[in-house]
């Protein structure tokens, strides 16, 4: 087969070089010249994806583009490669507005059924000040749109939300949408799936992502420090939340992955927010659990070899290994590329399966840090139990070493330590 990767920074890596040891020929397009070092040397890469669609064409049923982010635009050039009648995996104009538009998708969630109430659209710091006056009580900040890192957002502590009044002053204005959620305790969990244009394609995975930068949820919010992800016991949940989308994906022709992340406690379910593309590092934390490879899986997407999606039992547990300057990127701060990568001992197949390359390329054969982030790499371990995974995880992680390299030691403790049988006694698994 033909895969062309269409990315800014690269953040599937490790999917496409999982796809060329599959025996598949892949090309990759990288638009961000701070990401250029990412794969050097291990996958071809092209300046201009579009000069590539001939190469696509010229495989026919056989030729996939991939398409990583939900920056604007994307989506309708998604839409407008399939009415052209290539095979776009990825996403839609439909997928890009639920992620970057949070209360449109809130709005679609209560016409669904889902709680309502929690969640307040402003476009001027002012207005929502005031209404922070008039309703005050904890809020969570989070702005709408591409543009807007996670570590913009803001999680209030104070029960009457003079914190979060302080951040928006402290910003000044603020350019585009954001809104104010109620603060919700309980047990955040996403649940998600491939989505082939008509169906889910089954079974749905559940993840507890990890976002604070420092162990105990302390420091900035990251996109991702680490996840644990399970096929398991899906299935209640699933129909309890992505199954009642599968109308409106439908009607849109939306053919990528979905998340929808959630709280959960004895109220209801409480929707978050959408992610409507492979996500990293989640992509790399299912892999693993997958027994059914990568390029098979996409053909099930585009509904040309209907199979079984087979996946393993138990859980992934993934850690992000990562170096300067995350959280923030080299745009922000100045930090070397090409730090060496070695690895104690041999690796054998299993930890092959296990180590997901992400912003790491070849300099003289030999691995090295680059990219925009310092998402260096995930590492993840297998396991019938939360707790055994968390073993494998960290016994690899260890055999691992790049200069100044830091990663999250919990990952996994909260769900061992009583998350999981709360989910359980709540009928959520």
């Amino acid at each position: 087969m033909h895969f062309l990767g269409v990315t800014e920074t690269c953040d599937l890596g490790a999917l496409y070089l999982r796809l060329k040891d599959e025996g598949h020929e892949v090309k990759v397009a990288i638009s961000d010249p701070e990401a250029h070092g990412t794969l050097a040397g291990l996958v071809e890469r092209v300046d201009d994806w579009r000069a590539e669609l001939d190469w696509i064409r010229a495989a026919g049923r056989d030729g996939v583009i991939l398409f990583e982010s939900v920056s604007e635009g994307f989506g309708a050039l998604q839409d407008a490669l399939r009415a052209d009648g290539l095979q776009v995996i990825g996403g839609s104009a439909f997928g890009d507005r639920l992620e970057n538009d949070r209360a449109f998708a809130q709005q679609l969630l209560a016409g669904l059924g889902f709680p309502a109430g929690h969640i307040h659209e402003f476009n001027d710091a002012g207005e929502a000040d005031r209404f922070i006056d008039t309703y005050p009580k904890r809020y969570v900040l989070k702005f709408s749109g591409p543009d807007f890192a996670s570590s913009d957002n803001y999680v209030g502590w104070s029960a009457d939300g003079r914190d979060v009044q302080a951040m928006l002053r402290r910003r000044g204005g603020v350019d585009g949408t954001f809104i104010l959620m109620d603060f919700l305790e309980g047990i955040e969990m996403g649940i998600g799936a491939y989505f082939d244009g008509t169906h889910f394609i089954q079974p749905a995975c559940l993840d507890w992502e990890h976002k604070r930068f420092f162990a105990g949820d302390m420091g900035e919010l990251t996109g991702e420090m680490g996840t644990v992800a399970t096929f398991d016991r899906s299935a209640l949940f699933f129909e309890r939340t992505l199954a009642r989308i599968e109308p409106l994906l439908r009607d849109h022709n939306h053919v990528g992955y979905i998340n929808l992340n959630t709280i959960v406690n004895e109220q209801g379910i409480w929707p978050l927010e959408f992610t409507c593309r492979f996500g990293y590092p989640g992509f790399a934390v299912l892999s693993p659990l997958q027994q059914t490879p990568w390029s098979q899986l996409f053909c099930m997407m585009l509904r040309h070899r209907p199979s079984e999606f087979i996946t393993h039992p138990g859980f992934s547990v993934g850690v992000l290994l990562t170096t300067p300057p995350f959280p923030y990127t080299r745009k922000q701060v100045a930090e070397p590329t090409g730090l060496p990568i070695l690895f104690e001992g041999a690796l054998d197949e299993e930890d092959q399966r296990n180590l997901h390359f992400g912003e790491i390329g070849l300099a003289d054969g030999a691995p090295v840090t680059s990219g925009l982030y310092g998402w260096t790499m995930v590492v993840t371990g297998c396991g019938p139990t939360v707790e055994e995974s968390r073993h494998a995880a960290y016994a690899r992680a260890g055999r691992i070493h790049i200069p100044n390299m830091r990663y999250r030691l919990d990952i996994g403790e909260r769900l061992v330590a009583g998350d999981l049988q709360r989910l359980a006694q709540l009928g959520y698994l």
